[in-house]
């Protein structure tokens, strides 16, 4: 029996944390996704920073910058994930506690017409800011760019992905919001209790992950996951210097008892797509690995910032799309085993005879929008837009956002397909969405 990957890093962090180098602030544990995150970028000195952004328009004139950086600021100094440092230490990565990482700048956009910049010049100056970020930059970036003639102005608040999750958005546009809005009162106190906080939040979830590596988590994946393959070419898959595409489509919103179905109806139509552009334009005969993010805080967990989310596999077998009922009961299994770390995920695979090294053939987010309050600076609420072109983790991304739609997003890698062939896919994704759905709703 393997040791836990989780319980090997907490033995390292401990010893680190009771090292001189430590003092005098301390420093604090992460979970697996942050330290997957950190050691990729340890590994790689050229590898991007992964960003997690939201776009916001608002009407030319509505943000004052320097405003907007002593909210920034006066959020940051209640978060340890956006006033300290990652850091990976004699090989361990943790976050040194000190002070708020942030920055607030307007970005210079080009001129209002050119045929490189085909969507505005606003947007590609984002877009271009975003992609030369360092990696050893603020954990949080407010960037505002307009184009010579536009009455509207664009804010991308964009945030390091080990400091934010699908819960911290909520937090990070709602703490944005009001830090905007209390401007010029005195901030509270800030004392250890965010320190103390994210600590426990933490340890939390390193307690969930150790207890999910166990035999019966290992034995499920293994039998999940042993038919995976690495898939060819992988060495050259998707990155973050290549062309990259989007579609987008709106579907009605799925109400009452269907809500259920949305998420395995949305992993079977991406499927479809994966295996309409992969290997050779079919997707051959080989099953699929799919990832996801699933997860959310620790039982009476405080709400922090950070990232716990987990990456879960769905493997993706060949053949027409599978009934709902089937799709939901493998999935809610799988969410059963949803703390299991990553890595134990993919060593489980190779012990079933998986050649197959972690690898994604796609990506999946879902993201239910009720859950996240918009941001408003000064009664004016910001209008969410969505920006084309960013890096990839995998050759094909799927995003679905359910608030008062279901927007469906498809990127792909340019490079690797040629828009008519993702446009066919698009379609495939769609029409097995819809069916789903409809027999959700009947």
């Amino acid at each position: 029996m393997h040791p836990s990957i989780t319980a090997a890093y907490l033995a390292r962090y401990r010893s680190l944390a009771r090292a001189p180098e430590a003092a005098p602030a301390g420093l604090l544990p992460l979970t697996g996704a942050q330290r997957r995150f950190l050691i990729t970028r340890h590994r790689d000195p050229r590898a991007r920073t992964d960003v997690v952004p939201l776009f916001f328009a608002f009407p030319r004139g509505t943000v004052d910058p320097a405003r907007m950086h002593r909210a920034a600021v006066r959020l940051a100094a209640r978060h340890p994930a956006l006033r300290g440092g990652f850091a990976v230490l004699r090989g361990t990565p943790v976050l040194r506690p000190g002070e708020p990482s942030v920055e607030v700048a307007r970005i210079a956009a080009g001129p209002a017409h050119r045929p490189d910049h085909p969507d505005g010049p606003a947007r590609a100056a984002l877009r271009g800011a975003l992609l030369e970020r360092s990696a050893d930059g603020p954990a949080l970036r407010l960037l505002l760019a307009a184009g010579p003639e536009d009455e509207e102005e664009l804010l991308a608040v964009a945030l390091d992905h080990a400091a934010c999750d699908e819960q911290s958005l909520g937090l990070v546009t709602e703490g944005l919001g009001a830090a905007y809005a209390a401007d010029g009162e005195a901030p509270g106190a800030v004392g250890d209790d965010g320190v103390e906080a994210y600590r426990a939040a933490v340890e939390g979830q390193l307690a969930a992950e150790a207890n999910a590596a166990g035999e019966a988590a290992r034995a499920h994946w293994a039998a999940r996951l042993g038919a995976l393959a690495e898939p060819p070419g992988a060495a050259g898959a998707a990155g973050a210097a290549r062309s990259t595409g989007m579609l987008a489509e709106r579907l009605p919103a799925v109400t009452g008892a269907a809500r259920g179905g949305v998420f395995p109806a949305l992993l079977d139509a991406v499927a479809t797509a994966a295996h309409h552009l992969g290997d050779g334009g079919d997707g051959g005969d080989r099953v699929l690995a799919l990832g996801y993010p699933w997860g959310g805080r620790p039982a009476g967990a405080a709400p922090v910032l950070g990232c716990f989310l987990n990456t879960l596999v769905h493997p993706a077998p060949p053949g027409p799309p599978r009934e709902l009922d089937a799709l939901g009961a493998a999935w809610w299994d799988d969410l059963d085993h949803a703390d299991t770390p990553y890595d134990e995920v993919v060593r489980a695979a190779r012990s079933a005879g998986a050649g197959w090294s972690g690898t994604l053939d796609g990506l999946l987010t879902f993201e239910d929008l009720h859950r996240r309050p918009p941001l408003v600076l000064d009664g004016v609420t910001g209008r969410e837009v969505h920006l084309a072109g960013r890096p990839l983790a995998a050759p094909l991304a799927v995003s679905a956002s359910h608030g008062e739609d279901l927007l469906v997003r498809l990127a792909w890698d340019r490079e690797r397909h040629p828009q008519g062939a993702a446009e066919s896919a698009f379609a495939a994704l769609l029409a097995t969405l819809r069916r789903h759905l409809g027999a959700a709703a009947a």
